[in-house]
């Protein structure tokens, strides 16, 4: 009788087991559908979710294409109007500055009223003692610039991005010579225009289909001309137009660089919207003692005038670059007095094209002030490092 017990209940224990099991096979057989079912269904969701998002963004490849140019296009274009060569996201934390912050001019009442600067009171202009960037003195190691009195260590501009690893040389000698080495503040010339005049500028790259951040073919810097004035062109006027594109391009390359371009426009913006005695006011202390020291040289009489072909000359010499073929001793921007006729600047084939001598003939006088504000002007367009000619004078 135990056996038959023990057997039987041996049966019901394999028996409850045998159902268990089962049970816990139907149970996971039921996860594993409603699993399958819920996972197919969120695929299948985001399947579908994924299809309508791209085509309500995409729409074709074309349009991402040009959905993407317009993207950059207006960056291009936000850094153009902020005055930002480079966006500081796009600088690596670790080995680069932050450049600093950039807010342009403002228009003052008192900018039009006339000013006056004297020809017998010099001006003692200092450089800075410590670096613009870090602060810091280091005697010999700054690099002044020609135009302010701001001086920089050469690793400082480099690690703001403003110094190219190839270029260190060159920019040392040049701080260092007599022709002298703008800052990267006053190498951009956009930097003097205002919010409205930078707004005038945008109106006219945009009606001469100008994109910006690209270089100009002759035939584009014509045009660009041509439909900025919005009126047709006379012979005439496009001979001058296509001086100064070669004014622009020493190196004949046979397009103009972006930045020669961008500062040859801001200067004629600047002629344009600013009066004479607001130009003025743009000038500093070491670019009015070189105009000093110019009027000086040329007044050999000693009464105060000048004349007119004197004068245009010496507007002519704002513009000696330095090339890499000739020797930083003669050829300066920073000396603007007459360049002697063994000057290696002085039988250069551009500048017998620019300048077309004529004939000496008996012209008006012009005293200091008005020598001043004639050259103005020219004063500015010399600032930049590069070697372009930013504003041609007229013969």
């Amino acid at each position: 009788m135990g056996v038959l017990m023990s057997r039987r209940q041996t049966v019901e224990q394999v028996q409850k087991v045998s159902l268990a099991v089962s049970a816990f096979k139907d149970g996971l057989r039921e996860r594993k559908s409603e699993g399958s079912t819920s996972r197919r269904g969120t695929i299948e969701d985001t399947v579908q979710e994924l299809r309508e998002e791209e085509a309500s963004e995409a729409g074709s490849s074309a349009g991402l294409q040009q959905k993407e140019e317009t993207r950059f296009r207006r960056a291009a274009w936000e850094r153009l109007r902020d005055g930002r060569g480079v966006e500081p996201e796009e600088f690596d934390r670790t080995t680069f500055f932050t450049p600093p912050a950039f807010a342009r001019p403002t228009r003052r009442e008192q900018d039009d009223e006339p000013i006056e600067i004297s020809l017998e009171q010099r001006e003692q202009v200092t450089n800075d003692e410590t670096c613009e960037v870090c602060e810091v003195w280091t005697a010999d190691s700054l690099l002044p610039c020609r135009v302010c009195t701001r001086v920089y260590h050469d690793g400082c501009l480099r690690r703001m991005g403003f110094l190219p690893q190839d270029n260190t040389s060159e920019v040392i000698e040049a701080a260092h010579s007599e022709t002298g080495w703008s800052c990267y503040s006053c190498d951009n010339l956009n930097l003097l225009l205002t919010e409205e005049e930078m707004s005038s500028l945008f109106q006219a790259f945009q009606q001469g289909k100008v994109a910006p951040d690209s270089a100009l073919t002759l035939n584009v810097f014509l045009g660009y001309k041509r439909l900025s004035n919005q009126q047709p062109s006379s012979e005439e006027q496009e001979d001058q137009d296509a001086l100064q594109f070669s004014a622009l391009d020493p190196e004949k390359k046979g397009r103009v660089e972006w930045v020669d371009f961008l500062s040859h426009e801001s200067v004629l913006q600047l002629q344009r919207s600013r009066t004479q005695n607001a130009l003025l006011r743009l000038l500093t202390g070491k670019e009015r003692e070189r105009a000093r020291s110019t009027f000086l040289s040329l007044d050999q009489h000693g009464d105060g005038l000048i004349s007119e072909a004197e004068s245009r000359r010496s507007q002519h010499t704002w513009f000696r670059k330095r090339h890499k073929e000739v020797p930083s001793c003669n050829v300066s921007i920073s000396h603007v007095g007459p360049i002697s006729e063994s000057s290696p600047a002085s039988n250069t084939s551009q500048d017998q094209v620019l300048l077309n001598p004529e004939p000496e003939e008996p012209s008006r006088t012009i005293n200091w002030p008005t020598f001043l504000r004639e050259s103005t002007i020219y004063i500015l367009a010399a600032r930049p490092n590069s070697p372009a000619i930013h504003l041609k004078p007229l013969a």
